[in-house]
């Protein structure tokens, strides 16, 4: 059995994890599974690279305020050498700001990951549903536009599982994994979870574009994200071109 690819991965636990005593949990629960962790910082090239030379693969998990300060991983990681990068992408051609000044920020780290010629594959996964919720609706359930847009309804279990599938898999090298499997592609309209009917609240589009305008980060953010996924459909209206991209479902038939 080959080796398995030792894997860093940066951010995903927020900033200043080890001072937030629930995040704390979390990282010593990882240490308790025999992850190894490295104290650094982004701005801090060496201790970066000094980390990235230890590892095969580097997977980047940064917030949305320093996907700009992607570019230094990018440089470390060409210092180090031979180093696979994984790192989501999300394209959109309906995103209002500020989502649209997000994916082209991504865009900007992608293209300069390919310029360098450093490996990698883009981990194209969809999970937003609505978050603004903080449970799942019992009685009323909000539908931004009409409830006919496709989306993909992805857990975020799943998509871990497809991406660490994806990370030594020669198929995806210098590939788009997109997750996209069949089954788990409804509109609102199509959703049935607990047997009853909900009341629904349509919110027009129109209303969707004023609250973006009218609200401060991050919420401005996640209703953009929401404009073009469940209103434009945007999610499913994606050819997977083959040259370039690879549906994760099909790649691995076993995940469940």
């Amino acid at each position: 059995m080959a080796e398995k690819s030792k894997v860093l991965v940066i951010g995903g636990t927020g900033e200043s994890a080890l001072s937030d005593p629930a995040k704390a949990n979390i990282i010593e629960g990882f240490k308790s599974l025999g992850v190894n962790l490295f104290h650094g910082d982004m701005c801090d090239q060496g201790s970066l690279l000094n980390a990235i030379k230890q590892v095969d693969v580097v997977i980047s998990a940064v917030g949305m305020k320093q996907l700009e300060d992607q570019d230094k991983i990018v440089a470390a990681i060409k210092a180090a050498g031979n180093v696979k990068m994984s790192l989501e992408v999300m394209y959109r051609v309906h995103a209002a700001e500020p989502a649209q000044a997000m994916f082209a920020i991504k865009a900007k780290i992608r293209r300069l990951v390919e310029a360098e010629g450093i490996p990698y594959t883009y981990p194209k996964p969809w999970a937003l549903v609505q978050p603004w919720a903080t449970a799942p609706p019992r009685d009323k359930v909000v539908i931004l536009g009409d409830g006919n847009a496709k989306a993909v309804f992805n857990k975020e279990d799943d998509i871990s599982t497809y991406t660490i599938k994806a990370m030594d898999d020669p198929r995806t090298l210098n590939k788009i994994l997109y997750i996209r499997p069949p089954a788990k592609i409804c509109s609102i309209k199509d959703l049935r979870k607990m047997g009853k009917t909900l009341e629904r609240v349509y919110v027009p589009e129109e209303q969707v574009l004023k609250d973006i305008q009218e609200a401060a980060f991050p919420p401005n953010l996640m209703f953009a994200l929401c404009l073009s996924v469940f209103v434009k459909g945007d999610q499913t209206d994606i050819k997977i071109e083959p040259s370039f991209g690879v549906e994760a479902s099909e790649l691995y038939p076993d995940v469940k």
